[in-house]
């Protein structure tokens, strides 16, 4: 998300560029998403109210932005293809609004990309987890998205963001910011190097799995948190999936090991005080058995994997906090000089939490397969 503020007159201009009609009776800065720039657009169309979001797509992370949008409207047609019929089937997915052109995404006066949906009614995200129930809806909807991609057909999806969820990559990005060390960080950060070599063995193990043919590539979210799905305001069940930035060819146990990494988290990401954070069993529990109930398409050997991906995909997402605090903070957003650091140290308080319980939280996989 850019530091810049946009004039009343700017994004009227932006949402000029779209085929919305109506006047415009409002537009304010919308969720809490740290990449791309929200908001909340009111209009009114012959007296009723109607309401969009606008997204300025941050091109320095999604370098492609046609290419963004073009694996988005793929994924929206043929999930509203699915869900023709069926009850609330207008909320099952976004709606992308064209541009005057017939266009998904324009080029705004200010030189940056900016999209239009259709806001989604009478639903909410929340930023923390409440309980354990919501971490088994959240996991039924998501897997229930994976499922109706299965069948999307050829072309393969662009991968917007190369190698995104690939440990060994991500670990070679680490290795040359410890070597590079441009701000003179790297001595402090000895025990938190010395805990990434502990894991550097098992680190690679679903990467070759999959070269290997043993877990087949699936199209996946690759943003699994709480906030990415939108909960009905009346019975708390997922009813869409959203943020589709980063959905193209990957592997379901990412999907799976984001949710564990974020869903079953005690405390903040950023949380500074390492003795409260831990990952919580009964949410684990939770994840596993509204996953399962919904991914139908599972083999074994993911199956067999899903406790596993947890551990390695909070791994995973601790060697890129670490990463850019060496390289000087460039990719996440930041408050705080440390920030980058206190997020590396508490994902790898949680692998730890994960180690502790391996035992219980593979017999909860056992149990539900």
């Amino acid at each position: 998300m850019s530091n810049r503020t946009f004039s009343a007159e700017e994004l009227r201009e932006v949402i000029s560029l779209f085929q919305v009609f109506g006047d415009i009776k409002g537009v304010e800065r919308y969720g809490s998403g740290h990449i791309n720039d929200t908001f909340k657009v009111e209009m009114s169309l012959g007296g009723e109210p109607v309401r969009y979001v606008l997204q300025r797509v941050n091109d320095s992370i999604f370098t492609r932005p046609d290419r963004v949008m073009e694996n988005i409207a793929r994924v929206t047609n043929h999930l509203r293809a699915k869900f023709a019929g069926a009850p609330d089937a207008t909320r099952r997915t976004l709606t992308v609004i064209p541009t005057r052109n017939g266009q998904p995404v324009a080029r705004g006066p200010e030189g940056g990309w900016w999209r239009m949906y259709v806001f989604i009614a009478g639903a909410r995200t929340i930023d923390l987890i409440e309980n354990a129930d919501q971490a088994r809806k959240a996991a039924r909807a998501f897997a229930g998205f994976q499922n109706a991609l299965a069948d999307l057909p050829a072309p393969r999806l662009f991968e917007t963001i190369p190698a995104f969820h690939n440990t060994l990559s991500r670990l070679d990005q680490l290795d040359v910011a410890a070597n590079e060390d441009k701000m003179g960080r790297k001595a402090g950060v000895a025990a938190e190097l010395a805990f990434v070599d502990a894991h550097r063995e098992e680190a690679g193990k679903i990467v070759k799995m999959m070269e290997a043919g043993e877990i087949p590539e699936r199209i996946t979210h690759n943003d699994t948190k709480i906030n990415n799905v939108m909960l009905d305001d009346a019975t708390g069940e997922g009813i869409a999936v959203i943020d589709l930035d980063t959905v193209m060819p990957g592997c379901a146990l990412y999907d799976f090991g984001d949710m564990v990494r974020t869903s079953t988290a005690n405390a903040a990401e950023d949380e500074k005080d390492l003795s409260k954070v831990y990952s919580r069993k009964e949410y684990f529990e939770a994840l596993v058995k509204g996953y399962t109930s919904e991914a139908k398409f599972l083999t074994e050997a993911e199956r067999d994997n899903l406790a596993f991906s947890g551990r390695l995909i909070t791994f995973t997402i601790g060697i890129r906090f670490l990463a850019d605090y060496l390289a000087g903070d460039t990719y996440f957003r930041t408050a705080y000089p440390e920030h980058n650091l206190v997020r590396a140290r508490t994902q790898f308080k949680m692998v730890q939490s994960m180690e502790e319980q391996k035992d219980e939280y593979e017999a909860i996989v056992r149990a539900n397969a």
